[in-house]
């Protein structure tokens, strides 16, 4: 079972489709125990890093979180909320990934947020299995991870920021993979299969 956690900050109907296209059977969770027995862990996430760290403080889930063995996927503000701080609300994340959230600089021509398609590159990760280098997923972000230790794939915008992380058994996307096509099911069924 594949628990999605529940801290009212996810596209959970989006992501809830794509892994039952995947055959996978999943819940939706704020709950200790089931989230520490399920095989897969999803921290989804949509809207702001303080506002998530604050929900899931409350619920007590951060520590748990930091203790799971089996996979974990955040995906989005779910992965910058794994990582060190974020500018956004000054918010001080759980510190698994070894990065500080950033926002991107304002500067001519470039819109933000980033939102849209754009391609992935330097892939390195069992995450990535079958996934050809310039692959196409979808971003909705303002605020990045920059190039660090635990980057496993890059995108642009223009500069080269963080598309995914990962540590021991802690994976994140800030793309969206519910939303991004055949690559992005075929990167999901990759998680489920680790």
């Amino acid at each position: 079972m594949i628990a999605i956690i529940d801290y009212n900050m996810g596209n959970i109907r989006s992501l809830g489709n794509a892994i039952g296209r995947l055959g996978a059977e999943w819940t939706l969770t704020s709950d200790p125990v089931v989230i520490g027995k399920a095989s897969h862990v999803i921290l989804p996430g949509v809207g702001s890093a303080a506002e998530a760290m604050h929900n899931l403080s409350d619920l007590g889930l951060p520590p748990l979180i930091r203790r799971l063995r089996r996979p974990v996927l955040g995906i989005c503000v779910g992965m910058q909320v794994m990582c060190r701080h974020s500018e956004e609300g000054d918010a001080g994340c759980m510190g698994i990934f070894d990065a500080k959230v950033r926002r991107f600089r304002e500067a001519e021509g470039i819109k933000i947020p980033h939102m849209g398609w754009s391609r992935l590159s330097n892939l390195e990760s069992k995450l990535f299995k079958g996934i050809d280098k310039g692959a196409y997923v979808y971003f909705v972000h303002s605020y990045y991870a920059p190039l660090c230790p635990d980057t496993i794939a890059t995108a642009r915008h223009p500069e080269l920021f963080s598309a995914a992380l990962k540590y021991e058994n802690f994976y994140g996307t800030q793309f969206h993979p519910e939303k991004s096509g055949d690559t992005g099911e075929a990167i999901l069924r990759n998680f489920l299969e680790l």
